[in-house]
Formats: C-alpha cells, sequence, structure tokens
C-alpha cells in the first residue's frame, strides 16, 4: 500500500500509558508534515499521565478536551468542590494523575493547556471530538457538556449528523458496545469509535487511525505487541437499534 505524502493520524483515549503511547507512535512514525491528533482523555488510570500532557503540549499535537481533563479542571480551579466529586474524580483515575507529577502538583502552564482545549476539530470531511454530539440539539448550543460525556443518545442515531463528515470519536470502550469485540473499533451511523481501552484488564488496546491509508495501528499496553491492519479488519458495525434496545432495558 502506498502512503500519501501527509497524513492525518487519530489517536484514541491513552489514559495515562505514555510507554505504550511511545510505542504506538514508534509504529506509526509520523513524519513532520503529518498532522497528530488526540481525541482527549490523556489523563487518569495508567501511571504516567504527566509524562503523556508533557509529551502533547511539548510537540504541538492537535488535542481535544476530555471528560478526565474537564473533571480535572473542575475539581483543581474551583474555589469549593463538594467532598463526593472530589472522590469520584479520585476514584475515577485522578489520584494516579496527581501521583504523576513531581510532589504531586500540576503545574499551571498544563493548567492553562487544559482550559485552552477544544472541545471539537473540524477537518473538512473529519469531526473530531471526545465523546459525541446530542442529535436533538442544534450544533450552536452544544457545550463540553455532550462534547466530553454523551454516550447512547448519540450511539444510537438513525442516520448520520453531518451528511458530508465522519465523526471520530474515544470515550466510549468500544467493546462495551453490542457485538464489538476487545480491541475491536466501533462504527454507527456516521461515526467511528477509536476508544479500545487502553487502561482496561479486558484490553489493553491503545488505537492509532491513519485517516490518510485507512491503517489501524495497536499496541497493547499489557502484552506489550504491535499490530496494524486495513481498517476494514478492525471495524465492527453497530446497529441503532442495538443501542436503542439495550436504553429500555
Amino acid at each position: 500500500m502506498s502512503e500519501s505524502s501527509q497524513r492525518r493520524i487519530v489517536i484514541g483515549d491513552v489514559h495515562g500509558h505514555y510507554e505504550g503511547l511511545m510505542t504506538l507512535l514508534e509504529a506509526i512514525a509520523p513524519a513532520s508534515d503529518d498532522r497528530v491528533y488526540f481525541l482527549g482523555d490523556l489523563i487518569d488510570r495508567g501511571p504516567h499521565s504527566s509524562y503523556v500532557v508533557n509529551f502533547v503540549k511539548e510537540n504541538n499535537y492537535g488535542c481535544l478536551l476530555g471528560n478526565h481533563e474537564q473533571m480535572l479542571l473542575h475539581i483543581l480551579t474551583s474555589d469549593s468542590i463538594p467532598t463526593p466529586a472530589m472522590q469520584a474524580w479520585l476514584y475515577s483515575g485522578g489520584q494516579a494523575t496527581i501521583a504523576s507529577y513531581e510532589e504531586a502538583t500540576i503545574p499551571h502552564e498544563h493548567l492553562d493547556w487544559f482550559k485552552a482545549l477544544p472541545t471539537y476539530l473540524d477537518l473538512g470531511d473529519i469531526w473530531l471530538t471526545h465523546a459525541g454530539i446530542d442529535p436533538y440539539i442544534p450544533l450552536a448550543e452544544q457545550t463540553a457538556e455532550q462534547f466530553c460525556w454523551i454516550r447512547d443518545e448519540f450511539h444510537s442515531i438513525q442516520q448520520p449528523y453531518f451528511p458530508d463528515k465522519l465523526i471520530i470519536i474515544g470515550h466510549t470502550i468500544t467493546f462495551t458496545l453490542p457485538g464489538v469485540t476487545p480491541g475491536k473499533l466501533a462504527q454507527g451511523q456516521g461515526w467511528l469509535d477509536i476508544d479500545t481501552g487502553a487502561y482496561h484488564p479486558r484490553s489493553g488496546w491503545l488505537t492509532g487511525l491513519d485517516i490518510t491509508n485507512n491503517l489501524i495501528y495497536q499496541v497493547n499496553v499489557f502484552q506489550n505487541c504491535l499490530r496494524t491492519l486495513p481498517l476494514t479488519e478492525a471495524v465492527i458495525n453497530v446497529e441503532p437499534s442495538q443501542i436503542t434496545n439495550r436504553r429500555k432495558k
């Protein structure tokens, strides 16, 4: 397969797995003119969130706000946080993020960088966001709440939200969707989910998508193994009715 001179590459939720990310990028080998984008959730759960953030920030890669970055900002930049909210973030991986920083202190430059992260990126034929879009609300009225957190309402859409754009998302681990096995990508009506659950013991797969050449690169952070395969071999279709029926149960 011949490769385009410039590639567009999208990386799924890293969740603090810096070594796995380095292995993945070594396999992808992005050139200086390739465009690399991260879908958010760089942090929490894995052991090296600070390394991941610093790497993406210093390389000036495109990156979206994920729900875990949003939680961190809510906890660390608010004057008063209820104890349950703090406990929820720590339980969701925040403790690992704090521990990954020297003296358990997240520097202001990282907090400022998180604050500046966009909630979506429009690449023309591709639209990137962390979690999805609420199909019942006009785009201009949607907020980080929808872009960072939505799940079934988006996955169950009956027709593409955009007629001319593929929405690429993370946030929802693909094997939690009906009929999808660990390591596989999930595809619905106008959307593609590439969060294959790098931190999850049932999976361990971190995914990178070469949009230009329709190639999938994956590293398993637990087994330290790599694989590359055509996008068509990595995707499982999810019917909207499967999501709708699950919501009714």
